[in-house]
């Protein structure tokens, strides 16, 4: 079977604790029979939420984990606020618990009191969320994941997973226009950051897989913290510090698609005493792309917030060099999130030595490239996807970093569909493996947006029928799709694109400006004397590595 080729089997999780790869009577380290659907951008994801939260009644269960969550952030609307969508559920009877990152102090930039003030709200009306700082020193939890169960109505139940939070600055559009509700960033990106991200809605037995790793974290009896500042906290502001038990889980619901899903995830070796579902942590998410890489032959098309560590990129510069007819693009964002004296170094250098690597592996076949929307500004790639030969799709909390990869608990889902595709290439990396459908629509859907063709599409469809022609052939849409299949030919669209909104600005913007959101990333030049320092700081601070030493001393995951 093709998925054996690209997932990992039994055993290459490396983590024989967890639960996830004993669920099934054939000890299948996924699920088959799901149906995976991408919600681009945050608007989408937020209003298909809140739907189905709304719908919810009583004895019905629902979980969520996040690393920020905001209480007054609108889905949809006034009125649609996270915290009281969430309330309401509670006190209509719906169970509601969650698991929040406690986080650091907010005078580093993180949400401590976003996240207690969240929590509270949702234990005063019914439900339990607790502040989870079981995390390795410095680390957080970023894995991001809703999951709404309905006992008595399985073909009703979804899971949620991505790299969208329950927060402010995420409920953005395919305009890129910035969430109305925003947290500073960056000068450059203006007073409403343009944010572009992805979720996976999941239906189908994985949703059982995903609340596996809820209750995995849920029934962990460590405390929350090991802090005696944090302990002392809780207990002079009578917090919630220990989890109700949750009901059995229920059946997985019935298979319903051809999706197979496998979970990938990361949870570092924390010190001294480790998880119970992972002693010395899982790092499956690194040994998934490792497995998937190597079988990279045509195009490796990654959407990132970070792309950085040279430790991390070694594995898609290993597939370059190994693979002369090897393509990689990269959707990154222009700026870091700080642009401080301090911080922009530390998150430049970082980027600046991964892509200087993948380049002295691939060459002019390594090309990266920044977002903007139509009035010029830049646009935050949150997004945490990759697509490989139309084959393996990933998408998930976790970025190209060795943070994500070995030291913060992050969730990904890798997805193979069982069902192959009709458009040529049919096998575009040439091990007949052919071309899925899933993987490809994913790749498909994101280029046209970045191209700009999906507003021409719609207007096509809205003149007239896009694909037939008259003499037999295929019309201007299908022919731009087409195109986009090839790797070759998507590759050189990109380049083209972001070669002519490029010459656009640098000719003074005269005439009409380009189609397209797609400008070439050049890293900047960081001065000699800022270099080490920099590179200190973020190897302790920013990416800092949370492998057992051994793995480390012998360069594994």
């Amino acid at each position: 079977m093709t998925r054996v080729r690209w997932l990992l089997v039994r055993g290459e999780r490396g983590n024989p604790a967890t639960r996830l790869d004993d669920r099934r009577p054939d000890g299948a380290a996924w699920s088959w029979g799901n149906e995976a659907r991408p919600l681009v951008h945050g608007a989408s994801y937020f209003a298909e939420l809140r739907a189905g939260v709304e719908a919810m009644r009583e004895g019905d269960l629902l979980l969520f984990t996040d690393w920020r969550g905001d209480p007054d952030e609108r889905l949809d609307g006034p009125g649609t606020e996270i915290g009281t969508l969430l309330c309401r559920a509670a006190e209509r009877g719906v169970m509601v618990k969650g698991l929040l990152w406690r986080s650091h102090l907010d005078g580093l930039h993180f949400s401590q009191e976003e996240n207690l003030r969240f929590g509270q709200e949702i234990a005063r009306a019914g439900g339990e969320c607790l502040l989870d700082m079981r995390v390795r020193p410095g680390g957080s939890h970023h894995q991001k994941l809703v999951v709404l169960r309905h006992p008595g109505r399985p073909e009703r139940d979804v899971a949620y997973v991505g790299g969208i939070d329950l927060c402010h600055n995420r409920n953005d559009d395919a305009r890129h226009r910035g969430d109305r509700q925003s947290l500073p960033m960056a000068a450059a990106y203006g007073p409403h950051p343009p944010w572009h991200d992805v979720q996976l809605a999941l239906r189908g037995p994985v949703v059982g897989d995903v609340e596996a790793v809820f209750r995995e974290r849920w029934e962990d009896p460590a405390p929350l913290s090991r802090s005696p500042l944090t302990r002392l906290r809780e207990h002079l502001h009578r917090e919630d510090i220990s989890a109700d038990p949750l009901p059995p889980q229920t059946p997985d619901p019935e298979p319903r698609g051809t999706h197979t899903v496998q979970l990938l995830r990361t949870y570092p070796n924390r010190l001294l005493l480790g998880y119970p579902f992972a002693p010395d942590g899982e790092r499956s998410i690194a040994r998934g792309y490792l497995k998937a890489l190597r079988r990279a032959r045509a195009l490796i098309y990654l959407e990132d917030q970070y792309l950085w560590s040279p430790r991390v990129v070694a594995g898609f510069a290993e597939a370059l060099r190994r693979q002369p007819g090897l393509r990689m693009i990269g959707v990154v964002p222009t700026f870091p999130d700080q642009d401080g004296g301090l911080t922009l170094p530390m998150n430049l250098i970082g980027r600046i030595k991964a892509l200087a690597e993948l380049r002295r592996a691939g060459g002019d076949r390594v090309a990266v490239y920044g977002l903007e929307n139509h009035a010029g500004t830049p646009v935050y790639v949150h997004a945490k996807v990759c697509v490989i030969d139309d084959v393996w799709a990933s998408v998930g909390s976790d970025n190209i970093n060795l943070r994500s990869w070995t030291h913060d608990s992050e969730l990904g889902c890798a997805v193979h569909d069982e069902s192959t595709d009709p458009r040529e290439p049919l096998d575009p990396g040439g091990l007949g493996d052919g071309a899925r459908v899933f993987a490809r629509d994913l790749r498909l859907e994101l280029m046209r947006e970045h191209l700009d063709l999906a507003d021409a599409d719609a207007d096509a469809d809205q003149d007239s029928d896009p694909d037939p022609d008259p003499d037999g052939g295929v019309g201007p849409r299908s022919a731009r799709e087409a195109a986009l299949c090839d790797p070759a030919a998507a590759f050189e669209a990109f380049e083209e694109a972001a070669a002519a909104l490029d010459g656009w600005y640098e000719g003074g913007r005269r005439g009409p400006r380009p189609p397209g959101r797609l400008r070439r990333y050049v890293p900047p030049d960081l001065p000699a004397g800022q270099q080490l320092p920099a590179r200190v700081l973020h190897r302790v601070l920013v990416d800092p590595d949370g492998r057992p030493m051994g793995l480390r001393l012998r360069r594994r995951f």
